[in-house]
């Protein structure tokens, strides 16, 4: 295990400070930043999913951000053979790979391995786009657990995206999700080391109503209306991301400002909930191939000097 590469990995909830670790990390060790978050590679929504910016960026490489149209829907399978071409150049040019985000179904992907699901086929796709649209997602959440009811079970009922996409699948392939991803696939060829950051609950709090604030100084209204006006599906889940739905209220005129601003910050707030608590059971893979070191700490946007050299003894002392 000691020949593979080794690369880093930076998670945690929604507004922990992640990005500026990453960031931090990379302009000491010869990193690159490699996105990890779903809803970041959305070209059209840099502010409502706090991108980084592009004076960051311009500082060390930051690699799928913002890569692909807001009109199509992204896929774990998809990023992954990205991350990994991307963690391999990185590695060719003597660079340190280091995965930001707070996507744990990526990361889990990227070191636990993927299923190598058929393509279920628009027909499948069409009819779970469709179904969704005119029963809703708790009502297809229902038809899927009576024949896939092991993939139901691991999905939230209001969860509409990974719904239809269980349901596309049962229907494309004849065979439910979960069984699919049961059949697994090789974890990926590296070593890892994992930080995770965990901040107090009243902090990360803070944090979110904080960082909304200054979305909406930064122009998030503008960047939500500017989305609106593709005319997308409702479906997709760039659609979906946090602070659309509820500046979209507020632009149709359902919603006040402020009362927008909280139901965002409310939202953000039960989401972290769950990316936390993913963190925090999660059994991330232990192989062969892939070996995962935790180091929890606590910390938002602002690290010492003297924890950043801590972490860096911390990462090269496993590099």
């Amino acid at each position: 295990m000691a020949d593979l590469p080794h690369a880093l990995i930076v998670a945690g909830p929604t507004a922990s400070g992640k990005s500026a670790l990453a960031l931090g990390l990379a302009q000491r060790l010869r990193g690159v930043v490699i996105n990890t978050d779903a809803m970041q590679t959305y070209r059209e929504l840099r502010i409502v999913t706090a991108r980084p910016t592009p004076a960051e960026e311009a500082q060390v490489p930051h690699l799928l951000y913002g890569v692909r149209p807001a009109a199509e829907a992204g896929s774990v399978a998809w990023w992954r053979g990205q991350a990994l071409a991307e963690m391999a150049a990185a590695q060719a040019a003597g660079q340190l790979p280091i995965l930001c985000g707070g996507s744990g179904m990526y990361f889990a992907a990227l070191t636990d391995g993927l299923a190598d699901i058929p393509d279920p086929g628009d027909a499948a796709r069409t009819e779970a786009r469709g179904r969704l649209a005119e029963q809703g997602p708790a009502a297809l959440h229902a038809v899927l657990a009576e024949v896939d009811p092991v993939t139901a079970g691991k999905l939230r009922p209001n969860d509409s995206q990974r719904i239809a996409r269980a349901w596309e699948v049962w229907r494309g392939t004849g065979r439910g999700l979960a069984a699919w991803q049961a059949a697994g696939s090789q974890p990926a060829p590296w070593r890892f080391t994992a930080i995770l950051l965990d901040p107090p609950r009243d902090v990360l709090r803070e944090a979110i109503a904080r960082r909304f604030a200054a979305m909406l100084g930064q122009g998030a209204v503008e960047e939500v209306r500017a989305l609106l006006a593709l005319g997308l599906d409702p479906a997709l889940p760039a659609m979906r991301a946090h602070g659309v739905p509820e500046l979209g209220a507020y632009l149709r005129g359902e919603l006040g400002l402020a009362a927008a601003q909280r139901r965002a910050e409310l939202v953000t707030g039960q989401y972290t909930k769950r990316q936390a608590t993913w963190f925090r059971h999660r059994k991330l893979a232990d192989t062969g191939r892939t070996h995962m070191i935790h180091a929890r700490i606590a910390g938002l946007e602002q690290f010492s000097e003297s924890a950043l050299r801590d972490l860096m003894n911390f990462i090269q002392g496993r590099g």
